[in-house]
Order: C-alpha cells, then sequence, then structure tokens
C-alpha cells in the first residue's frame, strides 16, 4: 500500500511538473524575431599575377599550408566568393610569405583557400 500511495504521489508530481513546463509553441512565440541571415554576398578581386588554390590533405587539419596540395590557379582580376576564413595559428611568426606581403589568414572559396594578402576586397 505505501508502494502505491508512493508511486501515486510520483505520478502526481510529474503531471504537475509537465503542466507547468511551456509548449514549443509557446517558446516560440515568446522569442523575438530576428531577420533571416544574409546570403554570402562579399566578392574579392585577386591582386596577385597567379595565385594557387590550395587544398588541405586529410592530416593537415581544417587550415591550407604553403605547400598543400593545388586544386586550381586564379589569376589577376579574376572575382571569387568568400564569407568564410581559415585562421593558421603559429608560435614562430607569420604562417606564409605571399604576393609581397606575410599573412595568417586564408579566404575559403571554392575548390580550397587563398591567402588573403592575395585579395582585395571588392
Amino acid at each position: 500500500m505505501t508502494r502505491l500511495i508512493t508511486t501515486a504521489a510520483l505520478a502526481a508530481a510529474f503531471v504537475g511538473s509537465v503542466a507547468v513546463m511551456p509548449s514549443a509553441e509557446a517558446a516560440a512565440a515568446q522569442r523575438p524575431v530576428t531577420a533571416a541571415a544574409k546570403p554570402c554576398s562579399t566578392w574579392w578581386e585577386v591582386t596577385g599575377k597567379t595565385v594557387a588554390v590550395r587544398r588541405p590533405t586529410w592530416n593537415e587539419g581544417p587550415v591550407a599550408k604553403p605547400n598543400s596540395p593545388v586544386d586550381h590557379y586564379l589569376h589577376r582580376g579574376d572575382r571569387v566568393k568568400s564569407c568564410v576564413v581559415a585562421i593558421a595559428r603559429t608560435e614562430r611568426g607569420p604562417a606564409y610569405r605571399k604576393c609581397g606581403k606575410d599573412g595568417n589568414i586564408w579566404r575559403v572559396v571554392q575548390g580550397g583557400q587563398v591567402p588573403e594578402t592575395c585579395l582585395k576586397r571588392v
């Protein structure tokens, strides 16, 4: 009998706690309405003579290196769309020297990554 009362008390407590919890619809109604994320619309123009688009190998991690395999090349004046960067962190200074400048940031473009020092924003 004691077990039955304990079970009934737990069930009543559970039902009471469920009734207090807001539903998903109520939670959605309480959140402020925000604008949808804008699609990527950042264009970059190649300033270097010929720039390699490098794709990191499976064991290099998410960031390309100056000796990563080349996927294809971009030429001066080409325009690419990029909204994502990959930052190469090193303890000894810049990660690469390309297009006459030192840098740590790689722009992620279609096919791989390009040093940001070889691009200018359009």
